[in-house]
């Protein structure tokens, strides 16, 4: 680490920020995520009354999958994976907390903890320590090796995009390893591959009967029409996910690290390191639902049990001390964000001319 970063005087007032916002979080918090889940509930419900309608016309069809994928997305990031991250633990609310909360996907929401809430936030761009760092599929940096495959990881890019919600599943749960034997000497897992096979098969199960037997079964001689219509909100649900994801952790700045640079590592290197990994979007205020409040990946990563709603009001705060410790805060629109994320992933689909590893500011 480099002894420009007064990393100990960060460390402060990063800490003094979050005791500041933890001191705030209350009612304002709980009614927040009380009402996104009310709203979630009453456009999934309206949208499967509205596929029925269908009878009538093709278009209350359309009407209907478009409000389930919108209904899906808002379960999906708002809700799902903020009351997964322990957001809302501090409500003692028997249903909104992340021990018994399970998600509208295919991943079990208890192996996605068990991988990303504490593989993904300890160890965030650590080559070799974060499994999330192009998820084992994408060649993201040039600190992995090129290989054939990677000429058409565009491809596979919005394959993957398409099947999110299986690539998280399959990713969470290591099953290259539980599925082929590829075991690796560093990886160890406190369940047996049995127990994970059943809990994969398990949820997996569940979703395919809800989605793709139950609710079109419902609809009578409309199941084929009802079946396509949760298959393309489920689709829609992914790419959204999927892009807004990659926004926050894939665009052109964003920087990688070895495990010998994080050695010994202090909290304040450590927040140092979130900062550099992490990207935000801008947008209003129904922009920011809508990804969850990843569009303030930064805030997230430095405060991932945070509750989301607090992470808008501080960026603020986060940005100026980024500013005044000169360390990069990468923030931009939508697309300006998205270019930069499909330019990576094309720069790295070719193999390097001259291994130049990237100059960090660390």
């Amino acid at each position: 680490m480099s002894n420009i970063i007064d990393h100990e005087s960060l460390a402060l007032e990063l800490n003094r920020l979050k005791e500041k916002t933890w001191e705030r979080v209350g009612d304002k918090d709980a009614r927040h995520i009380r009402r996104m889940i009310r709203i979630q509930r009453t456009a999934e419900i309206s949208a499967r009354i509205i596929m029925m309608l269908c009878f009538f016309h093709w278009s209350f069809l359309i009407l209907g999958m478009l409000i389930l994928a919108w209904a899906k997305i808002l379960e999906n990031m708002e809700i799902g994976h903020n009351v997964l991250h322990g957001q809302y633990d501090w409500m003692n609310d028997p249903n909104i907390n992340s021990r018994h909360y399970e998600w509208d996907i295919v991943s079990d929401a208890k192996s996605w903890k068990r991988i990303h809430n504490h593989e993904h936030h300890t160890y965030t761009n650590i080559i070799g320590k974060d499994r999330d760092f192009g998820y084992g599929l994408l060649r993201m940096s040039n600190d992995l090796k090129w290989r054939r495959k990677n000429l058409w990881q565009f491809i596979t890019y919005f394959n993957l995009s398409l099947m999110f919600e299986w690539g998280v599943a399959y990713h969470e749960l290591a099953a290259e390893r539980v599925f082929i034997g590829k075991k690796k000497k560093n990886r160890v897992s406190t369940l047996s591959d049995q127990e994970l096979k059943r809990m994969f098969f398990q949820k997996v199960g569940k979703q395919l009967f809800k989605d793709y037997l139950f609710f079109p079964l419902l609809a009578g001689p409309l199941f084929l029409g009802v079946l396509l219509a949760n298959l393309g909100a489920n689709l829609l649900r992914n790419l959204w996910t999927s892009t807004i994801i990659f926004c926050g952790h894939f665009t052109e700045d964003v920087q990688t690290f070895t495990e010998k640079e994080c050695e010994n590592e202090t909290q304040g290197q450590w927040y140092h390191r979130q900062m550099l990994g992490s990207s935000n979007l801008t947008g209003p205020k129904w922009f920011h639902i809508m990804t969850g409040h990843l569009s303030c990946q930064i805030e997230h990563h430095l405060f991932p049990d945070m509750p989301s709603l607090r992470y808008t009001e501080i960026a603020s705060e986060v940005q100026a001390i980024a500013q005044k410790h000169g360390i990069p805060y990468n923030t931009g629109s939508f697309f300006t964000q998205y270019g930069a994320v499909l330019k990576r992933i094309w720069v790295h689909s070719f193999p390097d001319k001259k291994h130049t590893p990237a100059i960090k500011t660390q």
